[in-house]
């Protein structure tokens, strides 16, 4: 184990005068210091050699390596290990190496502006990611607190609000939290015209109409949320799937004949960071998911062109397997071998052949096999009745 050699440091508004005295000592005594422009602002009166953030941004793990042997510090923003570059460093640092010095986080003093309890509140950032993200939070009465990607992301996201039913939502816009500069913004989405700064962060307090589109995140949305051909898990059926596949934080789905999407996004919601690639042969398809994956809050869903097993090459190895189409045993082995232990593997059959090969799975490997068949009301003439739809056979299992 080694020394620590590397001291990452939050900073606030404050700059210097708000670290604590043993911190404000180590950033004193540096070598040399890394950051962004405004870090270096807020710590201008200590002499020491200054780096900017490398450029391209993936350089700066190899320019903080290079500083090993020196007093060296990192700049960052608040909290280094809450959405912050702390994180990063350190994956690929030993973190025996690093003494890590943690500052007010914007999440905690944007709660103690609002008011707000954090233990009640989502967090999540869009820093440097799509904005789409976010739509997954939108939900009757929730409050959430946004580090946004720039001045305009504010008005991006009352746009969400709006077209979803949820434009009497409360948004609040603070900037240079903690310094004599801080500011604030309120409105509603339906309303917001606000210009802000670039560096803010936002809360959401959502606020549903009456006709507010409710999207929540436990698996089983309306079919006619998703844009589809007509071939698609239907919503009764897709619950059943997403609940055998387990989401789970940042775990990783195959969606093997992924259609239009709706198993990997519905994966996607139901868990922090989950992450999902679609392997679809047709474009048109793949079009859909890709479109879909955005208005449903899943931005970050990747859609693969190709057949399995050839296009499941290279992929990363998943948690979990959904195969809705296209069953053989050539797609079986390739997906389970690739599978992670206590991965677990969802496979639906509609047609008698395709039945026939889970029958035959289900007996060589075991896991449990089960037959789903939805009866939706409709009207018969003046009268209603039961309609039924197409069985599905579904075989499941787990890699112990």
């Amino acid at each position: 184990m080694s020394d620590p050699w590397l001291h990452v440091v939050g900073i606030g508004e404050d700059g210097i005068a708000g670290l604590q005295p043993a911190t404000r000592a180590v950033v004193e005594a540096a070598d040399v210091i890394l950051g962004g422009d405004r870090h270096h602002d807020l710590s201008a009166n200590v002499t020491a050699e200054r780096i900017a953030w490398p450029s391209p941004f993936d350089a700066m793990i190899d320019t903080i390596r290079g500083l090993k042997g020196r007093r060296a510090v990192v700049l960052v923003t608040g909290d280094p290990l809450w959405f912050s570059v702390g994180a990063r460093i350190g994956r690929a640092i030993d973190p025996s190496e690093i003494v890590y010095h943690p500052q007010l986080s914007a999440f905690q003093l944007a709660a103690a502006r609002m008011g707000w309890s954090l233990a009640d509140v989502e967090t999540l950032t869009v820093h440097g990611r799509p904005v789409e993200q976010m739509i997954a939070f939108i939900q009757p009465d929730q409050k959430c607190l946004i580090l946004t990607t720039g001045a305009e992301t504010p008005a991006k996201i009352a746009s969400f609000l709006t077209k979803r039913g949820f434009g009497k939502s409360t948004m609040t816009v603070l900037a240079a939290m903690g310094g004599d500069r801080e500011q604030r913004f309120d409105g509603i989405a339906e309303d917001w015209s606000h210009e802000v700064p670039d560096f803010n962060t936002l809360a959401v307090e959502c606020i549903a109409a009456p006709d507010a589109a409710l999207v929540p995140r436990v698996p089983g949305l309306a079919d006619e949320l998703f844009r589809s051909d007509g071939t698609m898990t239907k919503q009764e059926v897709r619950a059943a799937t997403v609940a055998k596949l387990m989401p789970m934080r940042g775990a990783l789905l195959w969606d093997i004949g992924t259609g239009c999407g709706s198993v990997a996004i519905e994966w996607m919601r139901a868990a922090r960071y989950a992450r999902a690639v679609g392997i679809e042969p047709r474009a048109d398809r793949r079009a859909m998911a890709a479109e879909n994956a955005l208005a449903l809050g899943t931005p970050r869903l990747e859609v693969v062109e190709g057949e399995a097993p050839a296009a499941l090459d290279g992929l990363d190895p998943p948690d979990a397997v959904f195969i809705g189409g296209g069953l053989s045993d050539e797609v079986f082995a390739a997906a389970w071998d690739a599978l992670r232990p206590l991965g677990r593997l969802v496979a639906n059959a509609v047609t008698l052949e395709s039945e026939a090969e889970l029958i035959r799975l289900h007996k060589a490997h075991g896991g449990q096999l089960v037959k789903l068949q939805i009866h939706r009301a409709e009207p018969i003439g003046d009268m209603t009745g039961w309609r039924p739809s197409m069985p599905v056979t579904q075989w499941s299992l787990v890699k112990r």
